[in-house]
């Protein structure tokens, strides 16, 4: 499980001379200055006899905040790359997995001494995982590695978009005063190349993918039911090798427990960078008007912007 802990596929060469920042939205350069600082001394030549190396961070952490789309993850691909030796990158719930698979003390050994831990989608949903995460965190940075994440969390909890410092004081008992926090605002890039609702196929079309090595076709309800049996840190498997993915007559979601299992589900196949292929409503209009409105929303938006990247022709939007 360790030795999956690295940037998905698509962000392999992240780079923060090929991460974009939109010029109307200055945020994003400073997110690049930022990430910059926070590496510089790792990036810099060796100090010398007449020459001070750049002092390391004042704090360990970097949380960069925003909508989706704004590039978060690419720069936090970035900031891993430009980190030396030993360094772990997942999503909030790879680590929540690898702590349960592990039990909490093997993690701490195992993940002690890495130069960084990046944390993508940091999740405030469950109580008991950001407790266990606060504490992981906390004895990894005491013996000195640094944490980069990203922000994910309810806006009915945080507020949308936006790192509110009280309140994740609250929830992980003052870890927030080891992060320095970077806003990014911006639009989603995957919508600046994409427009209207995610493409929905022909009968004909879905019946002329053919299951086999890297295809999948399965009836949205089918899908559905079996993510329920699946825990979420899991997914990677189910997308592991494929291409396509092959989805009949989708319908509006029923319940929130099945829209945040599809989201999870989405999330990977995106890592993955794989198309869909989908008949019946789009995709992106499978959450009601009730989720939308609701705590997890921004999980949902973020999640519609995926879905109609993943079932463009060409597939996802890079």
């Amino acid at each position: 499980m360790a030795a999956e802990l690295v940037p998905p596929r698509q962000f392999a060469r992240a780079s923060l001379d090929n991460y974009r920042p939109d010029p109307d939205y200055p945020s994003q350069q400073g997110a690049v200055d930022a990430v910059r600082a926070f590496t510089a001394d790792w990036t810099s030549p060796p100090a010398g006899l007449f020459r001070r190396g750049p002092k390391p961070p004042e704090r360990p952490g970097l949380y960069l905040d925003g909508g989706f789309g704004v590039g978060k993850t690419h720069l936090l691909a970035a900031l891993w790359q430009q980190a030396p030796g030993r360094k772990y990158f997942g999503t909030f719930i790879e680590y929540t997995a690898l702590v349960g698979a592990l039990g909490y003390a093997q993690a701490v050994r195992l993940l002690t001494g890495s130069s960084l831990l990046a944390i993508d989608e940091f999740e405030l949903d469950d109580p008991g995982d950001t407790m266990l995460m606060s504490r992981l965190l906390g004895e990894l940075v005491s013996t000195g590695t640094r944490i980069g994440a990203t922000s994910n969390t309810p806006p009915n909890a945080l507020g949308e978009g936006r790192f509110a410092a009280a309140d994740f004081l609250r929830e992980i008992q003052g870890l927030s005063d080891r992060f320095t926090t970077v806003r990014i605002e911006g639009l989603d890039y995957r919508r600046r190349a994409l427009e209207g609702d995610a493409r929905v196929a022909s009968d004909a079309e879905l019946a002329d993918l053919q299951a086999g090595p890297g295809v999948t076709v399965d009836d949205f309800d089918a899908l559905i039911a079996h993510l329920a049996t699946v825990h979420p840190a899991r997914y990677v498997g189910l997308v592991e090798g494929l291409s396509t993915v092959g989805i009949r007559d989708v319908h509006p979601l029923p319940g929130q427990a099945e829209a945040l299992r599809f989201v999870a589900f989405v999330d990977r196949l995106y890592d993955a960078q794989v198309r869909i292929v989908a008949t019946g409503r789009p995709l992106d209009r499978v959450f009601g008007e009730e989720m939308l409105a609701g705590g997890y929303r921004k999980k949902y938006l973020r999640a519609i912007s995926r879905l109609i990247a993943m079932t463009a022709p060409d597939g996802p939007v890079e």
